[in-house]
């Protein structure tokens, strides 16, 4: 099993800045990509980045491209979103996940764990 907590969020003005990280304990090394979705009010859970375990390989979605930077440091087992740039369509409930495959990265459904969410508002 792998345990994900996310940390964070927070209210924000558009235009400025949130570092979210995601922290993994339990069996880490089954882990192969690492990636976050979020999900706002009455709106399916879409897709925002993913990174594999060595890095070498991002992921975006379209609408954060530019904005946003995924990235990770092995040595504390945490994944970083660095969302810069926010918007009020930003606004959400971001979630790590966690997957054991090497492929699917920008499907939820491919992800094996996930973690409890954390809120990022963003005020107009």
């Amino acid at each position: 099993q792998v345990q994900l907590v996310e940390s964070g969020g927070g209210l924000v003005q558009a235009g400025g800045s949130l570092r979210l990280s995601c922290a993994a304990s339990g069996r880490t090394f089954s882990i192969y990509i690492t990636g976050w979705f979020r999900q706002a009010p009455g709106k399916e859970r879409e897709f925002v980045a993913a990174i594999t375990q060595s890095g070498a390989s991002t992921w975006y979605a379209d609408s954060v491209k530019g904005r946003f930077t995924i990235s990770r440091d092995n040595t504390k087992n945490t994944v970083n979103l660095q969302m810069n740039s926010l918007e009020p369509e930003d606004a959400a409930v971001y979630y790590c996940a966690a997957s054991r495959w090497a492929s699917g990265a920008t499907s939820w459904n491919s992800y094996d764990y996930w973690g409890q969410g954390t809120q990022v508002t963003v005020s107009s």
